[in-house]
């Protein structure tokens, strides 16, 4: 999972992986800007919210050009691809797969034509009625002559589905269809779309997923974070409401509320997924991780002579625990930055070389020293496990571990790819048996209602699912859960004397037991 940030502490092991960031969008209208140029460089301030594929659609207002293939922002697009896309509206989306397959089918911004035009799609965030989409597309497709199944070859995400449904009115405008099918959609949904000659914006009535709107000197941007603003000069205006569809064209920007607004902004967000230099809700999320680790420091003190980050998401809590205690922050670990996305799958003997090609000690900072090292979250803990032997091996005397944000012991449905519960070890284990697991001399997590408390605001308009197991959307049956589910319905519908047993490996692990308490 390579990070465009520079994150690294969940991307360490060979094979390793943490939890996966959804997606990011990116849309602009903005007539006689370089509008693709724009996108791409948004893109790059996104690149931490995916790293599987990129793309970019443009529509020069007579039809729309998608240009997308698997890799990084930088490995995808060049500066000849860049100067074919001419238009004064466009959208871009870097991807991780949460529904449908990491292939290329399945890169966004998905495309559809329509009665009136053109359509194109990117979506952040994750559906949980997607199976009732589906079959509400076959309905809606048995009108319109669209095919109502994907047939081999074509995507097999819930963008797609989405896309379909709005493509599927044809007397009605993109606005107007999007008006009519979003009050179907559940789940996290941050979404920006495009016809031939306007851009859209629409996000949940939760809120789950970051979305904001922007505005250049002469046009609109909205993207998934504020740090993506930034980056091409645009001033932020405010965030796109929960349940609010928001319209930019020549006549310029109106809104519509299609959903009651019901925030439940992910809590996530603010420990690890958004970048530091982001505000989400008001808040910057520099500032809400450095007083998590102050109240790490309140709540679990420990005597020791450095405290020192997992570079690079446990920086700003490992700040703010070394100024709460007193005790100096340094840097014990250096990261390469140049190590990303590989292709290359390590032998056996260069795998057991563990997490040194990425993060290797400062032996002169740790040797002989008790060391309080701050990291996010833990995972499946394999990281932790490499990391603490490392340091150990360097000289350190005692390694005590402070996490920004509790167990996590509950699948996130909503955009981000944890492992499956099973594989969480915190769901197994109490934090001591976690801390003899790891090999560390102690362990502490922050209080869930003390990281509630530093971001400012009310529990109540936050997502903790992965924390404590309360989903604010709820969620379908498990068999109809799963990253692959798409790919199930799609084989369930050309095979349909298929198993229960058959249909259970399509879901994916962690999906069938995700609603079971231990």
């Amino acid at each position: 999972m390579a990070r465009g940030d520079g994150r690294l502490s969940h991307d360490l092991l060979p094979g390793e992986k943490g939890p996966q960031d959804a997606c990011g969008v990116f849309g602009v209208w903005a007539p006689g800007d370089e509008v693709a140029k724009l996108t791409y460089f948004g893109l790059y301030a996104l690149q931490h919210r995916g790293q599987e594929s990129a793309g970019i659609a443009v529509s020069d207002g007579t039809h729309i050009v998608v240009y997308k293939d698997m890799g990084l922002v930088s490995q995808v697009f060049t500066e000849a691809s860049l100067e074919s896309l001419h238009g004064h509206v466009a959208i871009g989306h870097t991807r991780y797969s949460t529904t449908g397959a990491s292939v290329w089918e399945n890169a966004q911004p998905t495309f559809r034509s329509t009665a009136t035009g053109h359509l194109a799609l990117a979506h952040n965030g994750n559906l949980t009625n997607t199976h009732d989409l589906r079959a509400r597309q076959s309905d809606l497709a048995a009108t319109s002559g669209e095919l109502p199944l994907n047939t081999r070859g074509q995507a097999t995400n819930d963008t797609d589905t989405l896309a379909a449904l709005m493509a599927a009115h044809p007397d009605l405008s993109t606005e107007e269809a999007a008006l009519a099918e979003l009050p179907h959609v559940r789940g996290a949904f941050s979404l920006v779309f495009m016809d031939d000659d306007a851009l859209y914006g629409a996000r949940d009535p939760q809120g789950i997923r970051p979305l904001v709107l922007g505005r250049l000197e002469r046009g609109w941007v909205i993207a998934s974070e504020t740090a993506a603003l930034d980056i091409v000069g645009a001033s932020f205006v405010r965030e796109v409401e929960p349940g609010e569809l928001v319209v930019i064209d020549e006549n310029g920007l109106r809104t519509h509320r299609f959903a009651e607004a019901d925030p439940k902004g992910c809590l996530f967000e603010y420990v690890y997924l958004a970048r530091p230099d982001t505000s989400i809700a008001g808040k910057a999320v520099h500032t809400v991780r450095v007083e998590i680790g102050r109240r790490l420091a309140r709540e679990h003190a420990v005597d020791a002579d450095l405290v020192i980050p997992v570079p690079e998401s446990g920086r700003y809590a490992a700040i703010g625990y070394a100024q709460e205690s007193g005790i100096p922050f340094a840097e014990g670990l250096v990261k390469n930055s140049y190590v990303g996305r590989t292709f290359i799958q390590p032998s056996q003997s260069i795998r057991q070389l563990g997490i040194r090609l990425k993060l290797n000690p400062l032996r002169d900072v740790i040797d002989g020293q008790r060391l309080v090292v701050v990291d996010d979250s833990i995972v499946r803990g394999n990281t932790q496990r490499a990391l603490i032997r490392m340091l150990r091996e360097a000289g350190a005397r005692e390694v005590h571990v402070r996490i920004s944000s509790p167990p996590v012991k509950w699948p996130c449905f909503y955009g981000i790819d944890f492992a499956s519960r099973a594989e969480l070890i915190a769901n197994g284990l109490t934090v001591d048996e976690i801390c003899t697991s790891l090999g560390a001399d102690s362990l502490a997590y922050v209080d869930l209602d003390e990281l509630v408390d530093a971001t400012g605001l009310p529990k109540s308009g936050l997502c903790r699912a992965c924390f404590d197991g309360e989903y604010p959307v709820p969620l379908p049956e498990p068999e109809l859960l799963g990253k692959h589910v798409l790919e199930g319905i799609e084989r369930r519908a050309s095979e349909s004397t298929a198993d229960a047993e058959g249909v259970a490996t399509l879901l994916g692990g962690g999906a069938t037991d995700a609603l079971d308490r231990p």
